[in-house]
């Protein structure tokens, strides 16, 4: 069944386990909170599956999650007993893993199934915010090592036609992503990398806006903003499944962790 085209997302998830962390980290992060609030309100109807494209998975090839009840997998180091109890008890979608499959394949993309792999952090944290009931089915695609900005482009474009079928393809990374300079230190690269991105995703010649992403490295402080770029890639994914779609930047700040800026963005038909 076609529908209207679910718009494509690429979302900061913010910091390890956050959402259950009260105090400091948690004020950290009460704009993010509200953001992803507000993200199925963005999307304008329930999607019958989610197609998650986490920064914390990468495989040698581009790898699919299989498990139709997948587990939880806490992929962080010292945070509070509690954070290690967590439960996001979505359903897998082993139809739609194998309908990714067959569409990657279909494009020349190598790729495989994992049936036991659980919902990381990047993917069940924000998942938690946006959807909280866990009712709709979330299945994780992973990045593929080497972390080539075009063979993710490409990924994406082969998803697109999911976005018909009632399919919301989410990226979710970090628009900045610098473990060792979340200081006073951040407040300078991460705007200028920041005012970049939105720049380059904002405009509307489209084909700039691949080959500007494709060749990121060159971009204002880029690699201070993201040393080793995992958490950028997602946004490749998202691009790619919306190539010729309108960015519209829903989140921003530039106090994250007390100076840093970050966005989040969503690709649509129309603004």
């Amino acid at each position: 069944m076609t529908t209207p085209a679910l718009p494509t997302f690429y979302i900061s998830h913010g910091g390890g386990p956050w959402p259950w962390v009260e105090g400091r980290m948690r004020d950290t992060h009460r704009n993010l909170e509200a953001a992803l609030q507000q993200l199925p309100q963005l999307v304008g109807s329930m999607p019958r599956a989610v197609l998650m494209i986490s920064a914390h998975w990468e495989e040698a090839d581009f790898t699919i999650m299989s498990h139709p009840n997948p587990p939880m997998l806490y992929d962080y180091s010292g945070f509070p007993a509690n954070t290690y109890q967590v439960q996001y008890p979505a359903p897998g979608a082993p139809q739609l893993a194998e309908q990714v499959h067959d569409l990657l394949q279909s494009a020349g993309i190598a790729t495989r199934f994992d049936p036991v792999r659980g919902f990381d952090h990047g993917a069940f944290v924000p998942m938690a915010v946006i959807y909280p009931d866990a009712s709709i089915p979330v299945v994780q695609l992973s990045l593929k090592r080497g972390l080539d900005p075009q063979d993710h482009l490409a990924v994406g474009r082969a998803q697109e036609k999911l976005r018909n079928e009632g399919v919301l393809i989410l990226g979710s990374g970090s628009s900045y992503h610098n473990l060792r300079m979340l200081g006073p230190e951040s407040k300078e690269p991460s705007a200028a990398f920041d005012d970049w991105l939105q720049h380059t995703l904002e405009g509307t010649d489209f084909e700039k806006r691949t080959v500007a992403l494709a060749s990121w490295e060159a971009a204002p402080s880029a690699r201070v903003a993201h040393p080793r770029e995992e958490h950028l890639l997602p946004l490749m994914v998202a691009v790619g499944a919306a190539e010729r779609d309108v960015a519209t930047r829903f989140y921003h700040e530039n106090t994250f962790f007390g100076s840093g800026s970050v966005s989040s963005f969503m690709f649509s038909k129309s603004s």
